[in-house]
């Protein structure tokens, strides 16, 4: 029987929220989602509605739900890439080719209304978030903010007309993998002769070092593909999600005469607890959190970047070097390093370096909509 799709709204919403409950039934390596983190994507309240906005719709067969997704314009990034590019996400399915063809259909009506010519995802809603479909290394639970879904997404998705834009990468290294001692020369001497100095985040003084990283990050990564300058209003929200999971010690600043120079951001594998709050309720991950914290063994390297003209000076190293000690110091076993382009040779020959292995894949999706 064919699929109805429609807005989800009201009563909808809330089943476009717990769908995943019933796609993911049975499978062990799935982690429920924070029901109230994934809700405030869709509230204009949201940094993100200041310049775009998310359209959610879900597919109906006999009144039950059995598809969802959203589509999603970015003015942000069309601006800056100077295109006209609509995306989707949020997308989740049974496994039905017609159901997911007619979702399609649906959100490229909406990408196309607004004036976009191709559309691509997946993104929860931006790069800066949740992105990208898993297609190699289903064998174990994702970390955090990093994708999971079915084997059978990539299939159908490319059955309704969409090809490969982008792979992304991810790596793994354990603390019984010593890192090779020549990354710690190279750190201490990029210490002495550039004159780095690398310290933790100040938590007190949390304003001021968010300045000093988005200067950062807007500038390391304005050449990489698909990237989007983050707001104050966006970065200050990730930072009120972030701020009571991270580790002070685990998110570094890298410092030329005072003036940031780069910065790192690792963050605990709280899915490690979240995987058992099956409600996705946010009361739920704060009580197993607080008696699960000191049991996480992994953490997830989010982010790493170094300002262009600070480049070549063998930061990139001091930031593995002092991670990797660090993190075994505050007794973490493990670490997830990535996403990583494909095609950013520089710093996937530089975590290989120190003992990175290739851990699993991403794709991100791309259909022409002009035609």
């Amino acid at each position: 029987m064919a699929v109805e799709v429609v807005e989800a709204r009201g009563g909808l919403f809330k089943k476009f929220l717990r769908l995943p409950w019933r796609i993911y039934r049975g499978d062990s390596n799935w982690v429920p989602p924070l029901l109230p983190t994934i809700a405030a994507f869709f509230k204009k309240k949201h940094p993100f509605w200041q310049h775009g906005f998310i359209r959610p719709f879900v597919a109906l067969r006999n009144g039950e739900v059995v598809g969802r997704i959203a589509a999603i314009v970015n003015h942000r990034h069309n601006q800056f890439h100077n295109d006209k590019t609509g995306f989707w996400g949020f997308f989740e399915c049974e496994e039905n080719t017609d159901t997911a063809q007619a979702l399609f259909e649906r959100a490229e009506a909406v990408l196309k209304e607004a004036g976009c010519n191709s559309a691509l995802g997946p993104v929860n809603p931006s790069t800066n978030d949740e992105c990208a479909l898993l297609i190699d290394g289903f064998d174990s639970p994702p970390t955090i903010m990093m994708p999971y879904n079915p084997p059978y997404y990539a299939r159908i998705i490319e059955c309704c007309g969409y090809r490969k834009a982008k792979d992304l990468v991810s790596y793994i290294i354990y603390h019984t993998d010593r890192m090779p001692e020549k990354v710690f020369r190279v750190a201490e001497i990029a210490r002495r002769r550039a004159g780095i100095q690398i310290r933790p985040v100040n938590m007190r003084r949390l304003r001021d070092e968010l300045e000093k990283i988005k200067a950062v990050y807007n500038d390391a990564w304005q050449r990489n593909w698909g990237f989007v300058p983050m707001t104050d209003e966006e970065i200050d929200h990730m930072a009120q999600d972030l701020r009571h999971i991270v580790e002070p010690d685990l998110v570094l600043i890298a410092e030329h005469e005072g003036e940031p120079a780069g910065f790192s951001l690792t963050v605990p594998n709280i899915n490690e607890v979240q995987i058992r709050n099956r409600g996705g309720g946010l009361l739920g991950f704060a009580l197993r959190y607080m008696l699960g914290r000191r049991k996480i063994r992994r953490v997830r390297i989010m982010a790493m970047g170094v300002r262009e003209r600070f480049r070549v000076r063998g930061i990139d190293a001091v930031f593995y070097a002092e991670t990797f000690r660090r993190g075994v110091d505050l007794g973490y076993t493990e670490g997830e390093m990535g996403w990583v382009l494909e095609d950013n040779k520089i710093m996937r020959q530089t975590i290989e370096a120190v003992g990175g292995k290739l851990f699993k894949i991403y794709r991100l999706y791309v259909k022409n909509l002009a035609s």
